[in-house]
């Protein structure tokens, strides 16, 4: 899938509230360090996993389930295997009638579920990592060697 720098920009800058749908308490699972990173990032981060519900992560309640989130968000963040994601997909659906953006993590995809969200003007990332693609954007990857091709006045 191939998505421009314009669109995924402007949902990293729109997005308030994300759930991070598998997330881990692992700090060397991927799930745990990008919802970490986000957090760090200034986005308020919703932890779902129903294995560590009730637990806490970065200073808040891990949820059971997207219905189990109290409000609107923005962005569901799925770090399932994309055999999960129509279930995820419908639930969000149903929880977040305001909902903006359905961001598969990489090695996810669900041709289908992101059909149907879509039907519904929900915006659909699959295959990317929203930290790789902030880093990358806002000009970050560059303290890790990597060559962006964006300028940043950054030091």
């Amino acid at each position: 899938m191939t998505y421009s720098d314009a669109t995924l920009k402007k949902i990293l800058t729109h997005t308030k509230r994300i759930a991070v749908v598998g997330v881990s308490m692992n700090p060397v699972r991927p799930s745990y360090y990008v919802a970490r990173y986000l957090k760090l990032k200034g986005y308020n981060v919703v932890s779902v996993n129903p294995g560590h519900a009730g637990d806490t992560l970065f200073g808040d309640m891990i949820v059971g389930s997207l219905s189990d989130i109290e409000g609107q968000v923005d962005m569901v963040d799925i770090f399932r295997r994309s055999d999960a994601v129509p279930g995820i997909v419908a639930e969000a659906l149903d929880a977040f009638p305001e909902l903006g953006t359905i961001w598969m993590q990489l090695g996810v995809q669900h041709a289908q579920a992101a059909q149907q969200a879509e039907a519904r003007g929900v915006t659909v990332i699959q295959n990317r990592c929203p930290k790789i693609e902030y880093q990358r954007l806002f000009g970050e990857l560059r303290m890790g060697g990597f060559a962006t091709g964006i300028i940043s006045s950054k030091l």
